[in-house]
């Protein structure tokens, strides 16, 4: 006797299994990433970019010019503070303008690259097949012709050659037919446009990273090494230190600074000579637009200005000659200028320091007892001049400017004034200890900019493919035409029937009709000619009408 086994109870539903932890933050991690990578994310980064640039552009920068940054705060002492907690004098080096470049730089290699990877691909792929249902693209048009399907598709073929189409033939389920395209160097552009603007991004970042600049005032006569201790303000990248400048020493031997009949400035050109340490100077003229270049170094004029030159005879005759000192122009119209000059070693046997402030005039003339510039050339050099006596306080660790005196010192009078006068050229001032300046003359200086930047070969490239693949972009019209054969209706010939699709360009249905037009003139040429009429013998008579019978 045999016994059936009781039914097992089906077992029960198991829930889905949960996606772990480390799924869950992969998946988020991807739709980020995705996110980020997305051109309409780079295209509003881009937009926050040249938004953050702005305060750059509005607002002093301290690796421009510390002095216009200190007038700021000078004259705006609540404001300021605020903006420099927000990195406002800083912009190109602050932390959120390095984000925001950061994060455009990723966004656009993570959008650019994979799109360049695909078109490669898409370049080497034949066209696609032709639509089944060709007369419902947006251009399309049945040309009859009484050729053969194949003579019909090789006139297509030659027509579309001619016009520079990638063509292939394909035999289709619905009869023979064409694919043809160009216009792929539209996409070519666009992906070459942004490469380029990833390409620019790194070439702007090299050049901050591994570039550096120094500005120096630099008398005639005289020069200057590279070397960021002899810089009057010097910026560098975070990676560049100090055996990585370029060994070059510059001489100016002359300025020349020339103006037009209403006194503005027409060109500056100063003569130097430059070359490695140790090594005999190589001559040069160099202007404002036309720097000198070395190994991809550059160095600019930047502008000018007048030293004056004085002669110091002390008490117990010891002479300073030829002593002179950069004046600062404080007008650019006439090239009056303010400056200082400072002695702190006057010899043995005094522990007073000498120094003296003041106005140089290239053309001077005194209105109402007060000592002004009218023109710019220095056609009667003037000096109006303060000496003073004291401590100057050069030795107290405290930075001072070395185009002015230290305004604390005479405040707390450690620099006491004894004496004042208005100077031609070859005029004294007799101090009360029996000090004697003499007003010598004056030479020009000029303000070089030394300028090294590793990633200026770079960005011009980036820049000129940017522009051509711009072009490309702009002028290339993506375009598909498509063609199939089949038989007439009604057994003779055989219908054409023509598509075209074409993106970037609002001129389609005309470029569509001159194609149709062009197709059905070579269609005609090709149609063979109809058969001539019999000769020899009499042609026939026409058969009477009814009426004549």
């Amino acid at each position: 006797m045999s016994t059936v086994a009781p039914p097992r109870p089906a077992a029960a539903p198991q829930p889905p299994a949960r996606p772990s932890a480390g799924h869950r933050a992969l998946g988020l991690w991807l739709r980020w990433w995705r996110r980020l990578t997305a051109m309409r994310t780079a295209i509003i980064l881009l937009f926050l970019l040249a938004l953050a640039a702005i305060p750059g552009s509005l607002l002093p920068q301290r690796a421009l010019s510390q002095n216009n940054v200190s007038q700021y705060f000078a004259d705006h002492p609540t404001l300021a503070p605020l903006l420099d907690r927000l990195y406002l004098f800083d912009v190109f080096s602050s932390p959120w303008f390095a984000a925001v470049y950061l994060l455009l730089f990723v966004s656009l290699i993570g959008c650019v690259v994979p799109r360049a990877v695909e078109h490669a691909r898409a370049l080497t792929a034949a066209p696609p097949p032709a639509p089944r249902r060709l007369l419902r693209l947006p251009d399309s048009a049945a040309l009859p012709t009484p050729l053969a399907e194949a003579a019909a598709l090789d006139v297509v073929e030659e027509e579309l050659r001619v016009a520079r189409f990638r063509v292939v033939r394909r035999s289709g389920d619905a009869g023979p037919e064409l694919s043809a395209e160009k216009g792929a160097w539209k996409e070519t552009g666009n992906l070459l446009f942004h490469l380029s603007l990833v390409a620019l991004l790194l070439g702007l970042a090299g050049g901050k990273l591994w570039g550096y600049e120094g500005s120096i005032l630099v008398t005639e006569e005289q020069g200057f090494c590279n070397s960021f201790q002899q810089y009057d303000t010097y910026s560098a990248g975070p990676l560049v230190e100090g055996g990585d400048l370029t060994p070059l020493c510059v001489d100016l031997e002359d300025f020349r600074a020339e103006y037009e009949e209403d006194l503005t400035a027409a060109s500056f050109t100063a003569d130097i000579s430059y070359g490695a340490p140790g090594e005999e100077g190589r001559p040069t003229t160099i202007g404002v637009n036309d720097p000198l270049r070395v190994d991809g170094d550059r160095v600019y004029v930047t502008g000018h200005g007048y030293s004056p030159r004085f002669s110091i005879t002390l008490p117990d005759g010891t002479a300073f000659t030829d002593v002179s000192a950069p004046f600062l122009p404080a007008d650019q119209a006439t090239m009056a200028s303010e400056g200082a000059l400072k002695l702190p070693d006057l010899g043995a046997g005094t522990d007073d320091q000498l120094a003296i402030e003041g106005f140089f005039a290239p053309t001077g003339v005194l209105q109402g007892g007060i000592l002004t510039s009218i023109d710019p050339r220095p056609l009667a050099p003037q000096v109006a001049i303060l000496a003073y006596q004291g401590y100057l306080g050069l030795d107290s660790g405290l930075p001072q400017s070395v185009y002015s005196l230290d305004a604390d010192q005479i405040e707390r009078g450690r620099l006491t004034e004894v004496g004042r006068a208005n100077l031609s050229v070859g005029e004294t001032l007799e101090l009360p200890d029996g000090t004697a300046i003499t007003f010598d003359g004056y030479r020009q200086f000029a303000a070089l900019q030394f300028s090294h930047d590793p990633g200026q070969l770079w960005v011009l490239g980036a820049a000129i493919s940017l522009l051509l693949g711009l072009l490309a972009l702009l002028l290339l019209r993506r375009q598909r035409v498509f063609a199939r054969a089949e038989p007439a209706p009604d057994g003779g010939g055989t219908v054409l029937t023509v598509g075209s699709l074409t993106r970037g360009g609002g001129e389609s249905a005309t470029r569509f009709a001159e194609l149709t037009d062009r197709l059905r003139t070579a269609l005609a040429d090709r149609a063979p000619a109809p058969p001539a009429p019999p000769s020899g013998g009499a042609a026939p008579e026409p058969e009477a009408l009814p009426s004549d019978r």
